[in-house]
């Protein structure tokens, strides 16, 4: 089920070195931990605050995740990808939390998104235009339903295969598949096809995976 040996160590840090930090970290050594946290809380907060659109809420959650992530630490199996587990652990809470604010939803409105680009070639040739399309299609991801738009995060911005998307879901890996299919669909009918495309090729996203 999950994919050993992914290395998706955290930029900077070796996966050697990761788990040097994580053995420390299981025998009480907190610097350790600390060294943990300095590698993946740019990345988790990332992912979170894309979840919540909330700061103050992102914060909270990060700091709860890292707690429950120390508590647990001993449960973690270290075959495995520490930010995968980090990452598991965000999601829940995010979860708890939008449940908490009666957010979570299967339908999908993307009438506040915009019109359709059909010039997407021609606007993206200047970087003041593709930054302002990139933001148009992200206010379209944020719409999508909690496990579509994480599912697209975790592919798309951190590059996780669907086996490790699973793993954080708790879902089968063919359901992520489903996800990211019926997400790209979504952008492409309110977007078009060629501005989805072009944006994907410009952060060097992967399409292959899922096609």
């Amino acid at each position: 089920m999950l994919e050993r040996g992914s290395g998706n160590a955290s930029e900077g840090m070796s996966r050697a070195d990761e788990l040097r930090l994580i053995t420390r970290a299981k025998r009480g050594h907190t610097d350790a931990f600390r060294g943990l946290v300095d590698a993946f809380k740019d990345r988790l907060f990332a992912f979170v605050w894309r979840m919540v659109k909330s700061h103050h809420e992102a914060e909270d959650i990060c700091q709860a995740t890292f707690l429950k992530a120390y508590e647990s630490l001993d449960s973690y199996n270290e075959a495995y990808a520490f930010s995968t587990w980090l990452f598991t652990i965000g999601y829940r809470l995010c979860l708890n939390t939008m449940r908490k604010k009666r957010a979570v939803s299967g339908e999908v409105d993307f009438s506040n998104v915009g019109s359709r680009a059909e010039d997407a070639a021609e606007t993206l040739a200047t970087s003041e235009e593709a930054g302002r399309l990139r933001t148009l299609i992200w206010n379209a991801v944020d719409q999508l339903s909690p496990p579509q738009k994480s599912a697209v995060l975790l592919f798309y911005r951190e590059e996780r295969s669907c086996q490790e998307i699973a793993l954080v879901l708790g879902i089968p890996a063919v359901t992520v598949k489903s996800h990211l299919h019926r997400a790209r669909e979504k952008l492409r009918e309110l977007l078009g096809q060629e501005l989805v495309q072009d944006w994907m090729a410009a952060w060097d996203l992967r399409d292959s995976h899922t096609a």
